[in-house]
């Protein structure tokens, strides 16, 4: 039996939870590239929110055209290092293309690790996170954007960046309202625990959601071999359109505009990919 967040929180002792975002980029990604990219606010409302969870209330970025109503919704599912200054960016970019952007910071009960400057730090607080915690988060993001009466949750999206990649694949699975999610990189394969019972590999032949996943044929961290497993398992789920790009020769994190791995042309081709792919399924 897969265990809830309610379980988790009833089992054991609550962390106090963080309730602001920290500014600029994670500590541990210092320098920052000069071809990071930055989207200004003209246009926009942009900023902290604080969104109701089971437990309190948990901090999250936001971006949505200044005008306008009835908003397609899309989560954007932070990297490790949280719900940074990148993370806030794409946000941006999401709501100027008419998108309201919700990044959730899904650490906020284990801690803020932006500020840990160590990864290895930051891999002890995200390995304490339940994924069962994760998708109910992003649930009560989804409550509170339909509640708002500014987003439309028949049109919601969902993408995610090396540990939101993985998330990205759990809650399409979980949740058969999102109409399409885009993963980038994110671990696909790996041992059920009690906080993790299920990996990407796993919920692939019952995926009723399109799922775009781009990943690099260079990713250290990432096999081919594992997505090839993706892409094998996903053979079950018939029907399903999901589709599997990788570019051979792009590493982990291609896409982060901010980090040495940053491959302008690969990342270009996946965010124009993403767009087509979110207005094919209805995310637009």
């Amino acid at each position: 039996m897969t265990t809830t967040f309610k379980q988790l929180t009833q089992s054991s002792e609550k962390q106090p939870i963080m309730t602001n975002l920290s500014m600029g980029f994670a500590l541990s990604v210092q320098p920052i590239s000069n071809q990071t990219i930055t989207t200004d606010t003209n246009g926009l409302v942009a900023g902290l929110v604080k969104i109701p969870v089971q437990d309190g209330e948990i901090p999250a970025y936001q971006a949505l055209p200044a005008s306008g109503e009835s908003f397609p919704v899309v989560l954007v599912v932070p990297e490790v290092f949280g719900v940074h200054e990148y993370i806030k960016d794409i946000t941006r970019r999401f709501a100027k293309l008419g998108y309201w952007a919700i990044a959730v910071e899904l650490f906020a009960r284990q801690g803020d690790v932006s500020q840990l400057t160590e990864i290895e730090e930051i891999r002890q607080v995200v390995r304490q996170v339940p994924d069962a915690q994760v998708l109910s988060d992003l649930d009560a993001a989804v409550a509170w954007a339909k509640a708002s009466g500014k987003g439309d949750v028949d049109r919601l999206g969902i993408t995610g960046f090396c540990w939101g990649g993985r998330i990205v694949w759990l809650y399409s699975a979980h949740n058969p309202q999102v109409k399409a999610g885009v993963a980038w990189y994110g671990r696909l394969v790996g041992e059920a625990t009690a906080l993790q019972p299920k990996h990407p590999v796993d919920v692939a032949a019952s995926l009723k959601v399109p799922v775009l996943g781009l990943y690099g044929g260079a990713d250290a961290g990432i096999p081919v071999s594992t997505v090839e497993s993706l892409r094998e398992a996903l053979k079950g789920a018939v029907g399903n359109p999901s589709e599997i790009i990788v570019y051979p020769d792009a590493p982990h994190a291609f896409h982060a505009d901010y980090r040495p791995n940053y491959r302008p042309e690969e990342a270009k081709d996946g965010w124009q990919r993403l767009q087509e792919w979110f207005k094919k399924y209805g995310v637009a």
